[in-house]
């Protein structure tokens, strides 16, 4: 069956607004037309399950087999919570992970996992298994340098004394630097032993955002990125001031050229608007003060380093948040660290990375207090947040969408994708939405519902299609690839991938070994899953019951297939 890649519109746009409307009174129940919604779970992420479905559902060909197929694995979520509803007396962090707990714990501050680093999790409690991950967090990538990394940056030398035929190569040369810069991030992703390390390099990409499309400089964002990774888990002071006088981030938000007399805004605003303090909690005069402040900071271009150059700077009282003074740029993020705001908006935002998309104010502000009281040690936030009755809540479950780094990388982690070049998960990531390197605007990617649309859930479904059209061969009776039966016993073929019309052309081969894969559940590819193997492949990899009512009898491929299919498969 085609996808139709733009369901009727009056459809879609029906569930959509239902599904906003009744997102308005917290945690109500979303009832669901019976032949499309089958006891989803939790019941919190039925406000993003509604606009996923209708895509899906009418690209796939599980709907004719939806009227009276049997529905497996309602009770997933229920099973693994249902000892969180009783001994209400306990301490919560001390009650210990169950498998569905772990791997919960790892997909939401990481990328799905494998059985190997799931069972070191199991039984410990909450609190241990959060110190766990935190202790093993790194501070560099285990990924070798790009080739060019300590190369001198590409415009040192004046393009006015360059042909057009060598700013051409030049401007080549800088696009081959870029892909590989971002396949080298893609790599590290997918190849990290500390997942949470990379999640919060990408949370803090996205926070103190600078763009390839401005910059234009490869190996100043790369040492950004290195930057962001070496504090990503460090001292949040620590990392604005760092970062505040990053060259990538003076490029890109003008504080190179800011100068007494002729103060550049942007960055004064955008630090108090998106670095610190939030909306509505600065003013304009503030930022035409604090404006004057940064004046001085600098970059030498020929090897793109920060420099202070004190004969710009604006020497004289500047008044900002009811204080005045001679401040300089350090002291003025000094300020804005003083104020309560700082440390509530940067919970806010952890717990929409990590937790819901509606902060609980009373938790926030919990967090908030032990970030501050820390002298802004983002362990102790992440720690916090980790272990807040609201992270472990069931209907916190599902709830948040895997942005397309995580959706890719998950998969290939997960799954065990073999690639001959990481270029090809870069390249899958901007088919999906995220170009790395480029956030769209100086907010960052939206996230969320964002990440989802007709366009991108193609993609998303194609890129599945794909990982098993590795192993594609004649099945008369299912709907999805397997592989011969005779693989099963004498071992995988290794194929490339072909793409898909619709997706970007891969650079390399990309292998699945299904097979093996399935070893772990006793099953082969053509053998078809009993109602106990159905769920613990739902359970693997969903983080409730499929939305989409399974279809009992197929294979082994096929039912892995139909969830990775599945809406859930999107939600974290």
């Amino acid at each position: 069956m085609k996808p139709n890649p733009t369901p009727p519109a009056a459809v879609d746009a029906g569930f959509f607004c239902a599904r906003r409307k009744r997102n308005e009174t917290a945690r109500q129940r979303i009832v669901p037309p019976p032949l499309l919604f089958v006891h989803l779970k939790p019941l919190a992420c039925r406000r993003l399950v509604p606009s996923l479905l209708v895509a899906f559902w009418l690209a796939s060909p599980l709907a004719v087999h939806a009227a009276g197929v049997k529905h497996a694995g309602v009770a997933h979520t229920a099973r693994s919570t249902s000892t969180h509803a009783t001994n209400t007396a306990v301490d919560p962090s001390t009650r210990a992970l169950t498998a569905d707990d772990a791997r919960y714990l790892l997909t939401r501050t990481g990328y799905s996992p494998d059985a190997r680093e799931l069972a070191p999790l199991v039984g410990l409690t909450r609190a241990q298994a959060v110190d766990r991950l935190l202790e093993q967090t790194r501070r560099t990538a285990v990924t070798p340098p790009p080739a060019w990394a300590a190369d001198p940056p590409l415009y040192g030398a004046p393009a006015k004394n360059m042909t057009d035929e060598q700013r051409r190569e030049l401007n080549q040369r800088r696009d081959r630097m870029a892909a590989s810069l971002a396949a080298w991030w893609a790599q590290e992703m997918a190849s990290t032993p500390s997942p949470l390390t990379e999640r919060m390099t990408m949370f803090w990409h996205n926070h103190f955002v600078s763009s390839d499309d401005k910059v234009r400089e490869p190996v100043a964002l790369y040492r950004q990125n290195v930057l962001l990774r070496a504090n990503a888990l460090g001292n949040f002071g620590v990392l604005l001031h760092e970062v505040s006088k990053d060259p990538a981030m003076l490029v890109y938000l003008d504080g190179a050229g800011s100068r007494k007399g002729h103060p550049n805004e942007n960055f004064a605003r955008e630090v108090m608007e998106l670095f610190t303090l939030g909306e509505g909690h600065y003013t304009e005069q503030d930022v035409r003060e604090a404006a004057r402040a940064y004046t001085g900071w600098s970059i030498d271009r020929p090897t793109m380093s920060y420099v202070w150059r004190a004969n710009v700077h604006d020497v004289g009282a500047k008044t900002v948040m009811n204080q005045t003074g001679d401040f300089d740029g350090d002291q003025m993020l000094d300020i804005l660290l003083a104020r309560p705001e700082t440390a509530t908006f940067i919970a806010g935002k952890l717990w929409r990375e990590f937790v819901s998309p509606t902060p609980e104010p009373s938790q926030v502000q919990r967090v908030a207090g032990a970030f501050r009281a820390s002298g802004y040690d983002i362990r102790v936030a992440m720690r916090a947040l980790l272990l807040t009755p609201a992270f472990w809540d069931a209907r916190t479950r599902g709830t948040l969408v895997k942005s397309p780094s995580e959706f890719v990388t998950d998969t290939v982690r997960e799954f065990d994708i073999g690639y001959d070049d990481p270029q090809m998960l870069a390249q899958q990531m901007r088919a999906l939405g995220q170009d790395l390197f480029r956030p769209p605007n100086v907010k960052g990617w939206p996230g969320g519902d964002a990440w989802i649309d007709s366009t991108t859930l193609l993609a998303r479904k194609q890129f599945v299609e794909r990982m098993f059209r590795a192993t594609e061969n004649a099945n008369a009776g299912g709907p999805s690839m397997v592989l011969p039966s005779s693989s099963a016993s004498s071992g995988v073929q290794r194929t490339a991938l072909r793409p898909a019309a619709a997706m970007p052309r891969t650079v390399a081969g990309v292998r699945f070994d299904l097979s093996r894969w399935l070893q772990a559940y006793g099953l082969g590819p053509v053998d078809v899953p009993d109602e106990a193997s159905r769920e613990a492949l739902q359970r693997a990899v969903l983080p409730f019951a499929p939305a989409v009512p399974q279809t009992v009898g197929v294979n082994s491929a096929a039912c892995l297939q139909a969830l990775l299919m599945d809406p859930a498969y999107q939600l974290k």
